[in-house]
């Protein structure tokens, strides 16, 4: 007797990593006291530009955390990103102008730019620790406006951070 097949299951789907990405729940983010958010005193940072300049970049990590950036995907769909000094770091723009200014300035303005939409905060505590070796995050590379994230303490997970030898 023939049943027509009804009773064989669909074929696998072969899922990218993104796609794995997008069904993770997200980690939950370490949050700064609310008197770090606050602005630093203009006598502060007078007295102390090294705090107010981490204060600064303190205010950036936070709202990168926070939003939704682009990474282009390489051929075979993984999250695009260079080698530089021993350090692997993950592209990612602010919107398509950024990402079309790149292209244009690596001279592929040409050719089609796959990309995926991901929470600065996932790339920095999930994708980060699956790259081998030190890995950070490199923001609208090559603009004026550019921003590193590098594989420190405070900026990735511990477990994956250069130690940098209590130059901090």
């Amino acid at each position: 007797m023939f049943d027509n097949g009804d009773d064989i299951a669909e074929p696998p789907v072969r899922r990218s990593k993104i796609a794995d990405l997008a069904d993770w729940p997200a980690p939950e983010a370490p949050t700064a006291p609310c008197e770090a958010l606050e602005p630093v005193p203009a006598m502060a940072s007078e007295h102390d530009p090294t705090a107010a300049a981490r204060h600064e970049f303190a205010v950036l990590l936070g709202e990168f955390r926070r939003t939704a950036v682009l990474v282009p995907l390489d051929e075979v769909g993984d999250l695009w990103s260079a080698a530089l000094n021993g350090v692997r770091w993950i592209c990612a723009f602010s919107d398509e102008e950024a990402l079309a200014r790149f292209a244009r300035a690596r001279g592929e303005a040409g050719r089609e730019w796959t990309y995926q939409a991901v929470l600065g905060a996932r790339l920095l505590d999930v994708m980060v620790p699956l790259l081998p070796g030190p890995a950070g995050v490199a923001l609208d590379a090559g603009s004026e406006d550019g921003m590193l994230f590098p594989p420190v303490a405070g900026i990735v997970p511990d477990a994956v951070a250069v130690d940098l030898g209590g130059m901090q």
